[in-house]
């Protein structure tokens, strides 16, 4: 088998475009440091179609919420630590970093069904002293930690 069969299949499609926006897209593509226009192109193509299916309610996704909050707000930590607890099947992971001027970054990993992931953002984003909030999704999945079909023990006796 040779390289090039075992790449994914790609299909050839063209476009026009108006001299003012290829001369914008060559910018971008020498300013970000695509290979191509394609490939370009094809991400910004990605986003936009994974931004459609934020749409679908049911559709299950994984991604992350980003806060950027202040930390000295009255009861927010804790607050945010209990809607963590609240939603711990949607809720992976979280990293938080602390900014100058009291000032806190924070990373949710998140997936489950979009509706539920947007209600689960929405939630954080709205807190008193949130300054700044965004969910951004995925279409693809953490693989399963526990055995489908069957719940985790929460037996924790020594072995």
């Amino acid at each position: 088998m040779t390289n090039r069969e075992t790449k994914e299949q790609v299909s050839r499609v063209s476009i026009s475009l108006p001299p003012g926006i290829l001369q914008e897209l060559d910018a971008m593509v020498a300013e970000k440091g695509y290979a191509s226009r394609s490939q370009a192109i094809q991400n910004i193509l990605h986003q936009e179609l994974m931004a459609s299916r934020n749409d679908c309610a049911d559709e299950l996704m994984a991604g992350v919420i980003i806060l950027f909050y202040n930390n000295a707000a009255t009861g927010l930590s804790q607050k945010l630590a209990e809607l963590q607890y609240e939603n711990l099947a949607e809720v992976i992971s979280s990293l938080h970093v602390n900014l100058v001027r009291r000032q806190t970054l924070e990373v949710l990993l998140v997936q489950g069904k979009v509706g539920k992931l947007q209600e689960i953002a929405d939630q954080f984003m709205t807190q008193s002293g949130v300054i700044s909030g965004k969910l951004h999704l995925i279409a693809s999945l953490i693989p399963p930690v526990h055995e489908k079909g069957r719940p985790p023990s929460l037996d924790i006796t020594p072995c």
